[in-house]
């Protein structure tokens, strides 16, 4: 079953669903962690331009866990999700 957290649901329109056995919660105004149904954590969705409709950038931590590295820039939030589901 996937989660969404209130906060989520409330403050991100676009937002209407998980994918299915994906879960992920807002860490902030533009940033999401997504998690796996039993908690590990996939990676992390950003809005860079949070409330300019702008696009969705999928990203991991890198091997040194202290940066990031793009896995790909997306049009809705659903896209980078599956993104993360299948990389």
């Amino acid at each position: 079953m996937s989660t969404l957290s209130t906060a989520s649901r409330s403050s991100h329109p676009v937002i209407g669903r998980a994918a299915a056995g994906l879960g992920f919660t807002q860490l902030n105004n533009g940033l999401w962690r997504v998690t796996r149904a039993d908690g590990s954590v996939l990676g992390y969705v950003e809005q860079p331009d949070v409330g300019k409709g702008g696009a969705y950038v999928a990203k991991r931590l890198g091997n040194d866990r202290r940066s990031f590295f793009t896995l790909g820039d997306f049009r809705s939030f659903s896209e980078a999700l599956e993104c993360l589901r299948f990389s």
